[in-house]
């Protein structure tokens, strides 16, 4: 199973992440981060993820530090 690890205090919360994400599986969290907007979280119950990275690829602050497959 893929996941990755999000670093919440490098994330400025632009959401590219979200859209990048083919399966949908990260979404705004309930935290609010440096920018005072919520950050996002990696939301994968069912093991969906395939690990193909386009979330961390498009994130500008390289806030998603990790991907396992």
């Amino acid at each position: 199973m893929a996941y990755i690890v999000l670093d919440s205090k490098k994330c400025k919360s632009c959401y590219l992440c979200i859209d990048a994400c083919p399966k949908g599986l990260i979404k705004k969290s309930g935290e609010t981060g440096i920018t005072g907007n919520f950050t996002v979280e990696f939301d994968d119950k069912n093991g969906k993820c395939l690990g193909c990275k386009c979330c961390a690829l498009s994130c500008p602050d390289l806030a998603i530090t990790e991907v396992y497959k």
